[in-house]
């Protein structure tokens, strides 16, 4: 029977560029999965975003 992680095809490493492997995927090896969360976890990766004023066109009664 085949699961899900063998008929994955295999891709680049985000983080060094070498194929992944189904253990580790999307990346080829431990570190470099450990690279990746060490970088979520430092607040490396992020998400922009705007912040409103306190003075914008923002009213939660208007629906």
């Amino acid at each position: 029977m085949t699961t899900p992680a063998d008929v994955r095809p295999t891709r680049p490493c985000p983080n060094c560029g070498r194929m992944s492997l189904a253990a580790n995927y999307p990346f080829c090896s431990k570190r470099c999965a450990d690279v990746d969360l060490n970088r979520w976890l430092n607040g490396s990766y992020a998400i922009p975003v705007v912040e409103l004023d306190d003075g914008d066109d923002f009213d939660p009664e208007i629906r």
